[in-house]
């Protein structure tokens, strides 16, 4: 164990964030969407409907704001199973986190799928959103998919 020499000068100092940050036109748009129990993209110039929705286009650089609602249903087109969760997981059981490709939507969505067991998950397979019971304007308002 070490011993501070009388020398060195220390102060407690607690950081702090005194600003608010907000989530702009297209998160808050998409954050706002979610609120209300609908799924929302919004499509780039090549006609590839992104969901979350991308505030740029990832061809020309543009700001996207052609919006685009999305049903609630999709194809998992992969996944990863998580046997034992950790805290941190929003599930207490095991699930998988699958790339959903949401219908009417080009680009896959990372999130949960409540299947029961990993035999239950496969590519490919059709899943149901299952939204929260109390929706906030969270990414947590979609609480999981679930098999079709």
């Amino acid at each position: 164990m070490s011993q501070t020499s009388p020398d060195v000068l220390s102060q407690r100092f607690e950081l702090g964030f005194t600003y608010t940050r907000s989530t702009g036109p297209v998160v808050g748009h998409f954050l706002t969407a979610l609120k209300n129990k609908q799924l929302v993209g919004n499509r780039g110039s090549d006609g590839r409907v992104y969901v979350p929705p991308a505030e740029y286009d990832p061809v020309t650089a543009e700001a996207l704001q052609d919006y685009v609602e999305l049903g609630d249903t999709g194809i998992v087109q992969s996944w990863v199973w998580v046997n034992e969760p950790r805290a941190k997981h929003l599930m207490d059981k095991p699930f998988a986190f699958a790339q959903v490709v949401i219908d009417g939507a080009d680009v896959p969505m990372l999130h949960m799928v409540d299947a029961g067991s990993e035999s239950a998950m496969s590519t490919g397979m059709p899943v149901k959103l299952r939204w929260a019971e109390t929706t906030r304007g969270h990414i947590t308002d979609i609480a999981c998919f679930e098999p079709v």
